[in-house]
């Protein structure tokens, strides 16, 4: 073969190739997603309800990816810190109820934020609290076997602050009824507002490049970066900055999230309701048991608040606490806001979920240089601890996921849980229906229900967001 000839021979051996691989791909489709991209799991994914959409998608995302229902909460977590940072972020925490078929019972996760060391809070006009979010869905990834790799789990949140998320009408709402305090923050300003000072419209992105940062921070050099690493060291430089306190490095580190046992109770049909170990969890429990007792929604919800009332005084989160008489009316003060989320997957893995800044807005000031909006500390003047609240209904005999709640609203998240729960289980009310009938005009729930079982029989699984509210629900099948 002479030498003018190989070159011409070579590309026609490629040509003739690369026709058989469009030919195989005429025959066959385009190759099929691998694990962690969405589309790898065909048929039933799961569901998910959340407060805001973004989120929610993120969730359906995940599921669609191969995520178990831990890995999808996360994912959706993560995104509201910065579609609903209103509600949820970096700088707060919350805590949930996470179910798989071969434990006995639902766990609880726990990773509010923290409380503050009073040493640290002299000359601070806005008491920050310590953040947990990060190592608390970082603790929940962990409880579901199969889970996907954490850097999967940060990535649409990252993704959304660096090149724009669209502003939803669960923020826009949010933003408008504090906007005037709100704004004298310059880093929001920069973040929620258009050049002419007013606020991003629905519709429109806006981004938090700073954000984006710590999101890639803690997806590169893990969680425990924002405790005892360079991103510790910047928000700890950040709090003091936007008047948070001075928070000591030691106090950063020893920050940590935790595992409970949950509240269960017995419902109906062998099956038992699991409820956070907190006053709201306590104080869902309390409704659920007085609605099936016959009592309608207002008494239920008087006796859920006098239980937790009670708790706050000083009795503790106790179950003993349920079957108390003579409790005397709850004196809360205003209540700080909070949002919720359920997801449950193909396996029959279940989570339900809460999550707050201790203030609408947490302190109103994001600490320079992160992004992150500080939670306010709790305990620290008028901010109180939020009633979070979640359930998870399951069957022991069966091992079997059943339905899970989540529900916000200030004082009236509990029975953003119970009601929907009694509505469903006790009247044979829909998703959609109990959402819509069964709890106060200020509760919010999200709600996921298998009537059949996970994961035994997938068909009629449903998720429902509370109608009265800006969030959504998504699944059941890609």
């Amino acid at each position: 073969m002479t030498a003018p000839l190989r070159p011409a021979l070579l590309l026609l051996a490629a040509l003739l190739l690369s026709g058989c691989e469009t030919a195989r791909r005429l025959i066959d489709g385009p190759p099929r997603p691998v694990a962690g991209q969405v589309g790898f799991v065909r048929g039933f994914l799961g569901g998910v309800a959340a407060d805001e959409p973004a989120a929610a998608l993120a969730a359906r995302n995940m599921l669609s990816a191969g995520g178990t229902a831990a890995d999808a909460a996360a994912a959706a977590a993560f995104t509201l810190a910065v579609t609903l940072p209103s509600r949820a972020g970096l700088g707060g925490g919350g805590a949930c109820l996470v179910y798989q078929p071969r434990l006995a019972q639902p766990e609880a996760v726990l990773f509010l934020p923290g409380p503050r060391d009073p040493a640290g809070l002299a000359g601070a006009d806005r008491p920050a609290a310590l953040p947990l979010m990060a190592r608390g869905l970082f603790l929940l990834t962990t409880r579901l076997p199969n889970a996907r790799p954490f850097e999967e789990v940060l990535g649409p949140a990252e993704q959304l602050a660096r090149f724009g998320a669209p502003m939803s009408r669960a923020l826009a709402a949010d933003i408008e009824a504090v906007r005037t305090p709100l704004f004298r923050d310059p880093q929001i300003r920069a973040v929620l507002t258009r050049p002419d000072g007013s606020p991003v419209p629905v519709g429109e992105r806006f981004t938090n490049p700073a954000l984006a940062g710590s999101l890639a921070a803690l997806r590169t050099a893990g969680v425990a970066d924002l405790h005892q690493g360079t991103l510790a060291r910047r928000f700890i430089e950040g709090v003091a900055l936007a008047g948070g306190g001075s928070i000591s490095a030691q106090e950063l580190r020893q920050a940590l999230p935790s595992l409970g046992n949950a509240i269960a109770i017995e419902v109906r049909g062998g099956d038992r309701a699991a409820f956070l170990p907190l006053e709201g969890g306590l104080a869902a429990a309390a409704g659920l048991r007085a609605l099936a007792a016959g009592q309608g929604v207002e008494g239920a919800w008087q006796r859920a608040l006098s239980v937790a009332f009670a708790a706050r005084l000083g009795a503790g989160v106790t179950p003993a606490l349920l079957d108390q008489p003579g409790l005397p009316p709850a004196a809360f003060p205003p209540l700080p806001a909070s949002t919720a989320l359920t997801v449950f997957d193909r396996n029959g893995g279940a989570v339900a979920c809460a999550f707050t800044l201790n203030n609408l807005f947490g302190t109103g000031r994001i600490a320079p240089g992160t992004g992150i909006l500080l939670a306010a500390a709790p305990g620290v003047g008028a901010v109180q601890p939020p009633l979070l609240s979640a359930a998870i209904v399951w069957n022991p005999n069966l091992r079997a996921f059943r339905m899970a709640a989540a529900g916000s609203g200030q004082a009236a998240a509990p029975m953003a849980v119970a009601g929907p729960i009694h509505a469903h289980l006790w009247r044979g009310l829909t998703v959609e229906d109990a959402v819509d009938e069964a709890s106060p005009p200020e509760a919010r729930a999200q709600i996921g229900a298998c009537p059949e079982y996970l994961p035994r029989n997938p068909a009629g699984c449903a998720a429902a967001a509370d109608p009265r509210g800006l969030g959504v629900a998504l699944g059941a099948a890609e």
